[in-house]
């Protein structure tokens, strides 16, 4: 495999081509600030083909990058690295594309749909999708805001109590209130859902008009493992592409943080692109926006780099197993 270094946006192609993507995995895990990052961290370079790359990858990153433990992200530790250690992680994370924002490359799309994420997370990412709106990005579809029933954390909790949001105990309940803060909305347009009983069974769905705007529609999704876990980010894409048309060719705008980009932009290679035919781009929250500035954004640590540079390497390992014939 041939090293090569990677864009400072989504790794991989936009579309569905299997000989774009397993050439942008190819780049992205053979690029020198991963193997340099390898060395460092007193592993060898695995060998074989890209599937056993991948495998090994994983299974390095599992015993030296892995800070969760299967916890959520909030719960994670944090690792004391020493300063040298500090900076190679940090200029391997802006060489892999988790660091740098960019804004879209087009001037509009079929959708816009924006994943959920941690209570500060919500806030952002929303009012980002809004001053795109405002900025003259054009959606012809919807707007989507994507989420699962995790319940929040007592430092959300506080982080929105100190953000003036208040009556949320869910992720897609600060998703919601997001929307009603960034587009000025109150009253729901559509509703719809089912409540099982538990978090991972249930599903719900919330429709905003906005004047002047596309519709935006706030979707809760289920599990696809509910006896082992809640939603996680496939599972909302999936979910969103059962309730929306989506055609081939259909240009998508992601919006997350930047530094889940190449992770997220994987998941939704393999959720929408390839089985659906669309184009994916994902796209990172620009911090230095005015719109943005009263909202809280936390500090990214050399930890918290490569804990998602371990979740691009699963989420490319997943895509590349869909890609290979049975």
């Amino acid at each position: 495999m041939v090293a090569t270094a990677p864009p400072a946006g989504p790794p991989l192609p936009g579309g569905a081509d299997t000989a774009a993507i397993t050439a942008g995995i190819a780049g992205w895990v053979g690029a020198a600030p991963l193997r340099g990052l390898v060395a460092h961290f007193g592993g060898d370079w695995p060998g074989g083909d890209l599937a056993a790359v991948l495998a090994g990858l994983d299974d390095f990153s599992a015993r030296h990058w892995d800070f969760r433990g299967g916890r959520e992200r909030p719960e994670a530790r944090e690792p004391a690295f020493d300063p040298a250690t500090a900076a190679r992680v940090l200029a391997a994370a802006a060489a892999l594309g988790l660091v740098r924002p960019r804004p879209p490359a087009r001037p509009g799309y079929a959708h816009l749909v924006v994943l959920g994420g941690l209570a500060h997370a919500c806030l952002r990412r929303v009012a980002y999708a809004a001053h795109l709106l405002r900025a003259g990005t054009r959606v012809t579809g919807e707007v989507a805001v994507l989420g699962s029933f995790r319940p929040l954390s007592p430092t959300e909790h506080a982080m929105l109590a100190a953000a003036g949001v208040a009556g949320c105990d869910t992720e897609v309940a600060a998703l919601d209130a997001a929307v009603r803060l960034a587009f000025g909305v109150t009253g729901l347009a559509e509703q719809d859902g089912v409540d099982a009983g538990h978090p991972h069974h249930s599903w719900s769905s919330r429709t905003y008009r906005p004047v002047g705007t596309p519709p935006v529609r706030v979707l809760a999704a289920p599990s696809s493992e509910p006896d082992r876990r809640r939603a996680h980010t496939a599972d909302t894409q999936r979910f969103w592409a059962e309730h929306v048309r989506l055609a081939p060719g259909d240009p998508v705008l992601l919006v997350t943080a930047p530094i889940y980009v190449p992770f997220q932009h994987c998941d939704a290679l393999r959720t929408l692109a390839v089985p659906y035919g669309c184009r994916i781009e994902t796209v990172g929250v620009d911090p230095a926006l005015p719109d943005l500035a009263t909202l809280p954004e936390p500090t990214l640590s050399p930890g918290r780099y490569l804990q998602e540079i371990r979740s691009a390497i699963r989420s490319m390992r997943a895509l590349h197993a869909t890609l290979r014939p049975a």
